[in-house]
């Protein structure tokens, strides 16, 4: 009996020891991620260069994990295939530091992230510093303030298993926010474009750049907390700003320029979109299937983390921080996405996101369904449009 109860002891030490050094490695593995995607010089850059990535040959190529990457001939394609050029052999040399430290990151990140493809992005010679800066924007110092208008509980029952407004021509083409860091004002474009889609039968692209010009709300709660052009802002003070001055202009006439340095050239005679409303959507993922289903896509807010080095698949991270930095559109969700860290059929959420068709899957992102993944269903708002005729 006692060489039993031993037996027992040290089998549930063993599987303790295991299972201890397994979240170690995992929690290991992204504190390098994140915190130390910076680092482009010492010990690290002779890592060996193995990545699961998808590169242009003219045909996508599938370079495997027992490939070893050449990273001169990876920078020759990235440079020719996002037309990339620098200004001196130096800074030459920095973005070719730069884009293997990515390689590495890249390869940590399809560890932690292996129901999705990552490798070489547009975004490859950028440090995360210089990404957060120059392609996020959420404001996080803005938040939701506390008497925000709550969005009705609606029935789920008869929700259906796959939906995407982009089947019911109520999504317009992907835009590109560029380098500057107005992703707030283009997933509140695109949730009153839906809006306004099913108040009247129109698609009408409309203008983000009237908000980075124009929408300088601010938080009533929280003092400096502004919309704030190209350095960040939220999804409900643009809303709040469309519905007191009376609605936005088409993107035709009032095009995006991806700068905030110009005066705003609002005209209240050529508005294409009002707000009548808007709310904010309870932290329940069938509550905001059923509110995208019934009032349009939606302005959510996400954490970009694994999005610099994201190419296709679902993407469902063993881990991911919900500090939001990133504003995007929920367009739809889907059942039938295999994720093997789960080990079996995994549903997702369908994002449009705003950095261009050749990012991601044709400018999409497809993220797990389930435990608020990357704190996807955080911050999530529906508006309804007027028409304006």
């Amino acid at each position: 009996m006692v060489s039993g109860r031993k037996s027992k002891d040290f089998a549930m030490a063993s599987r303790f020891a295991f299972l201890f050094l397994f979240s170690l490695l995992i929690a290991t593995s992204f504190r390098f991620s994140v915190a130390g995607d910076d680092v482009t010089t010492g010990a690290a850059a002779s890592d060996d260069l193995l990545i699961r990535q998808v590169v242009d040959h003219g045909e996508d190529h599938v370079v495997d994990e027992n490939s070893l990457l050449n990273a001169d001939h990876h920078f020759a394609i990235f440079k020719k295939k996002f037309s990339k050029s620098y200004a001196s052999q130096e800074e030459h040399d920095h973005r070719f530091s730069v884009f293997k430290a990515n390689l590495r990151r890249a390869r940590r990140h399809q560890k932690l992230d292996p129901s999705a493809v990552h490798g070489v992005t547009q975004f490859s010679d950028l440090t995360p510093r210089e990404f957060r800066r120059q392609v996020l924007g959420l404001n996080r110092r803005l938040r939701l303030p506390s008497d925000a208008h709550k969005a009705p509980i609606l029935p789920t029952n008869d929700l259906p298993a796959d939906f995407d407004w982009r089947d019911h021509g109520a999504v317009t083409p992907v835009k590109n926010q560029g380098s500057c860091g107005s992703c707030w004002s283009f997933s509140t474009t695109g949730a009153l474009e839906g809006a306004n889609y099913l108040a009247t039968g129109n698609l009408v692209s409309l203008s983000e750049q009237q908000l980075v010009d124009c929408d300088h709300e601010c938080d009533p709660e929280e003092k400096d907390s502004c919309d704030s052009g190209c350095n960040g802002g939220l999804m409900n003070s643009a809303f709040e700003y469309t519905l007191k001055s009376g609605g936005l202009m088409r993107e035709e006439d009032y095009p995006y320029t991806g700068t905030d340095r110009a005066a705003c050239k609002f005209d209240k005679t050529k508005i294409a979109a009002k707000v009548s409303n808007f709310s904010v959507v309870s932290l329940d993922e069938e509550q905001i299937a059923a509110n995208l289903v019934k009032n349009g896509p939606l302005a959510v807010a996400i954490n970009a983390v694994f999005m610099q080095t994201y190419m296709k698949g679902v993407s469902c991270p063993y881990i991911c921080s919900k500090n939001l930095d990133h504003g995007v559109l929920l367009v739809g969700y889907g059942e039938g996405a295999y994720a093997p860290i789960r080990l079996k059929e995994k549903p997702y959420w369908i994002i449009k996101n705003s950095w261009g068709p050749n990012w991601g899957e044709e400018g999409y992102y497809k993220i797990c369904r389930g435990r608020n993944i990357c704190g996807v269903d955080s911050m999530v708002s529906t508006v309804a449009a007027v028409s304006t005729s």
